[in-house]
């Protein structure tokens, strides 16, 4: 017997999880434009942090849009382990509560 998570908590980290196995190829960082001044050419940059210092890759124009999707990628990436981890303490929380509970419901039927 295959038995479904009743909790709501489970449930909804379970959901979540789904939609992180969809994130597709992402990439942490910021894409720059940088207009130059002798032409009207925009440079594009990825700029990004390696131990606190913030480091640049020269993006090429046929590869701006990819670079632009990947790290909507990455937002929507950190935006779903923010919430999975909200979920999971929430579970956390809900499981203590639960045990004090039930703890507290021996106590008085022992009684």
């Amino acid at each position: 017997m295959n038995s479904k998570p009743t909790n709501r908590f489970i449930r909804r980290r379970g959901e979540l999880l789904a939609k992180l196995a969809r994130i597709g190829p992402f990439i942490e960082g910021t894409l720059v434009r940088i207009p130059r001044k002798d032409c009207k050419h925009v440079a594009h940059r990825l700029t990004f942090k390696v131990q606190g210092k913030t480091r640049a890759v020269y993006v090429p124009l046929d590869r701006v849009e990819d670079v632009i999707q990947w790290t909507k990628e990455y937002k929507r990436l950190k935006a779903l382990i923010r919430s999975v981890t909200q979920i999971s303490l929430g579970e956390l929380r809900n499981h203590v509560r639960a045990r004090r509970a039930s703890g507290a419901a021996q106590k008085n039927s022992a009684r």
